[in-house]
């Protein structure tokens, strides 16, 4: 993990990307957006959107959280469509494009993919990202984007993968599409993508899956990256089913003072939302 932030440090004197700085003005905290939940069972969207809120009341940074439960048809969403810097979360996309683009061509991975794609998502490699992303490019990666539907999505420039632009929600729209049959991915892709995020290394194992009940399986990928503007970005996504339930998380953070500052966030919300579900 430390060899990962080390090479992310040296996009923090790039300049690839713009930040977009708000205002901290009164006016802009008067109007910060509310959680928004929906659910078909009874009760269960007032009390998420009560418990997420409540969670993210006293932490600072920029938070965004969407929440989908295929099984009560619960959808919760905060800052759905605010673009954050990928950092390793990205992972995921590559991997499905590569999959997607594979299909596309009827073959199976190389030995050579196999062993990139499984450091890559299993302990977030970047030096086998950095291959994966260059063998696609941009073209197919866009080409996939536009398949899912991740019209929010913007690949990072020059080879940056880590900066590339993603929101809440394409990346629930994402893990939609792994979690479920549907025309893009086949089945043995969801499968293989599954797999991997089900393998990530003990220590990348924060996140999403924190507070979740022992009878619920889980699938985790998070990124981290500390850059000069908005201190760290500390993100994970996830999938999860069991106790009655098949639903996916997604966090994503910055303006993090350390990465264990936005661990602490995400997890937070991620306690809150295992808790209630298992109880709804």
């Amino acid at each position: 993990m430390t060899r990962g932030i080390a090479r992310h440090a040296k996009w923090i004197a790039t300049g690839a990307l713009a930040a977009c700085v708000a205002a901290a003005t009164p006016a802009a905290a008067a109007t910060a957006p509310a959680v928004s939940c929906t659910s078909a069972k009874a009760g269960l969207a007032d009390k998420l959107k009560r418990d997420i809120t409540s969670a993210l009341s006293h932490r600072s940074g920029t938070i965004a959280v969407g929440l989908y439960d295929r099984t009560t048809k619960t959808t919760c969403t905060l800052r759905s469509s605010t673009a954050y810097d990928s950092a390793s979360v990205v992972k995921v996309t590559v991997l499905a494009t590569l999959l997607w683009d594979a299909k596309k061509h009827n073959r199976y991975l190389t030995d050579r993919e196999v062993t990139l794609t499984k450091a890559m998502i299993t302990k977030s490699d970047n030096d086998a990202t950095s291959k994966l992303w260059r063998q696609l490019g941009l073209t197919k990666i866009k080409g996939f984007l536009s398949a899912a539907g991740m019209t929010q999505t913007k690949p990072g420039a020059n080879g940056y993968w880590g900066l590339t632009q993603i929101t809440v929600t394409d990346e629930q729209k994402l893990l939609k599409l792994v979690t479920a049959k549907n025309t893009v991915l086949s089945d043995n892709s969801r499968a293989y993508i599954l797999k991997l995020m089900g393998q990530v290394i003990s220590s990348q194992r924060w996140g999403t899956p924190y507070g979740r009940g022992s009878g619920i399986s889980w699938h985790v990928k998070n990124g981290w990256l500390q850059r000069s503007t908005h201190g760290w970005r500390v993100h994970s996504v996830g999938t999860f089913k069991g106790g009655g339930h098949d639903y996916m998380i997604t966090v994503l953070t910055h303006g993090n003072s350390t990465m264990n500052y936005g661990i602490t966030t995400i997890q937070g919300v991620a306690k809150v939302i295992h808790r209630d579900l298992a109880a709804s």
